[in-house]
């Protein structure tokens, strides 16, 4: 029971996804253009996720692909359609100050 709050309430891991951010991953929050715009990570793009299918050409070549919105979620469903359309090196970062917060370090 215990092991179950300390999974709870601990931190996440970030190690792979700051070791991706540093390494020049492909950053791309999927939220909408207005939660973009009052703030998000630096050097990410801005690709919608109901916009996501019909920009899976913007996704070619990268390395190493992380994805993030409000609370993780919609990061999820991104990187399962990303994974179903070939792209094998794809990070759900959750929130966007999660990323954030990885890319300081």
């Amino acid at each position: 029971m215990f092991g179950f709050f300390k999974n709870l309430f601990a931190r996440p891991d970030n190690t792979q996804l700051r070791e991706a951010i540093h390494a020049g991953a492909f950053l791309v929050d999927v939220r909408t253009p207005g939660e973009f715009a009052a703030g998000s990570v630096r050097g990410a793009v801005n690709i919608p996720l109901d916009k996501l299918s019909g920009a899976l050409a913007q996704f070619k070549g990268k390395k190493q692909i992380v994805v993030f919105c409000r609370s993780g979620n919609r990061s999820g469903m991104a990187r399962s359609l990303l994974l179903k359309n070939g792209f094998a090196n794809v990070i759900n970062g959750g929130p966007w100050q999660n990323v954030q917060q990885a890319a300081a370090k």
